[in-house]
């Protein structure tokens, strides 16, 4: 099982702020758990974004970072201050 967080603008466009998904083989990384969902499409395409930022187990990391059975993922958009 993989869990994983939507936050900020991510979690108000896809009401929800998370879910969990069965882990198999072909979700090796971050980005193959984001095309995965990115396959719903709709309000999925938010997770299209290029400054998308990621983490597992909580250390921000990359798309290619490996996923494994229990992983927490967390996407979220970039935080622009002024």
């Amino acid at each position: 099982m993989i869990n994983i967080q939507f936050f900020a603008r991510y979690r108000e466009t896809l009401g929800s702020d998370g879910e969990r998904l069965d882990w198999d083989a072909s979700l090796a990384s971050v980005n193959d758990v984001r095309l995965q969902l990115l396959a719903r499409g709709g309000a999925w395409e938010v997770l299209a974004e290029q400054n998308l930022m990621c983490a597992r187990n909580q250390e921000l990391c990359s798309l290619e970072e490996p996923v494994v059975d229990g992983d927490e993922l967390a996407f979220f958009p970039t935080v622009t201050g002024g």
